[in-house]
């Protein structure tokens, strides 16, 4: 096995060399490559035109409304000139726009190069964009931190947005308290951005999405492994930030692969 990952996130407290290390650990020497956003590398001399024709299948993934379910429509122009924009401007941050998740996955699993769709490649792609899946109980849209696949596709926007923050939070907001105060009193019960403890945070996402390459099952139920499906920020802060990093059946499993790897 291979891992390949790649960093779109566009914030200075992701580690991506930090998170690599880690995961060889993990994996008994596993090798990791690094690389850097998989748009950029998937565009280098491309024509003008074929920019464009990106950008448009990029704006395709957007969602029109959290309870507009696969929307076909054609996208405007607009959409289609700040998608290309945000291809040519590293620098440029993806904000208030939500993309279908398994579009996303679909359209970067195009661009990868042909050793990295091996089922013996595990490809990890950090993007700064938002995206959600469609949730059929309640027929709308959820956003979402990450989505395991081939490739696997996590946002370090999603993981400030997706996770609900504690309900206090949210009942101070309503009484007008301002964000800056708000984010100041909760600012250990959420992660934020560009929050230092982000790298850390994300070594679980991986291991998730290791989890998923080897068995098919990223997911634990014990709250306090860091393969626990949090749903709420404090779920996550618990599962990636507090030890054990893992219950003992997963923290088994990892050994087993150390040594295998290692014999």
């Amino acid at each position: 096995m291979k891992i390949f990952l790649y960093d779109g996130s566009k914030t200075q407290t992701l580690d991506i060399i930090e998170i690599a290390r880690y995961l060889e650990e993990k994996t008994g020497g596993c090798k990791v490559e690094v690389r850097g956003n998989l748009i950029v590398e998937a565009t280098k001399g491309r024509a003008d035109s074929s920019l464009t024709k990106l950008a448009e299948e990029i704006a395709r993934c957007k969602i029109q409304g959290l309870g507009i379910y696969d929307s076909n429509s054609q996208p405007l122009l607009a959409e289609v000139e700040y998608e290309k924009r945000r291809i040519q401007n590293l620098e440029k941050r993806s904000f208030g726009i939500l993309y279908d998740g398994f579009k996303l996955l679909a359209l970067y699993r195009q661009l990868l190069e042909e050793e990295e769709r091996s089922r013996n490649s595990l490809v990890i792609i950090f993007t700064d964009q938002l995206f959600g899946t469609w949730d059929r109980n309640n027929s709308r849209y959820h956003a979402r931190v990450s989505i395991y696949g081939f490739p696997t596709i996590i946002s370090t926007t999603g993981i400030v947005e997706a996770p609900a923050k504690p309900r206090e939070f949210y009942l101070e907001k309503q009484f007008g308290i301002d964000m800056i105060t708000l984010k100041e009193k909760f600012k250990d019960k959420f992660i934020d951005y560009d929050d230092p403890r982000l790298t850390e945070v994300m070594k679980g996402y991986c291991m998730q999405a290791l989890f998923f390459h080897i068995s098919g099952e990223p997911f634990c139920e014990d709250n306090r492994c860091r393969l626990y499906n949090a749903h709420w920020q404090e779920e996550v802060i618990k599962a990636q930030l507090i030890k054990p990093e893992f219950c003992e059946r997963h923290e088994k499993i990892i050994n087993d692969l150390r040594k295998k790897r290692l014999e």
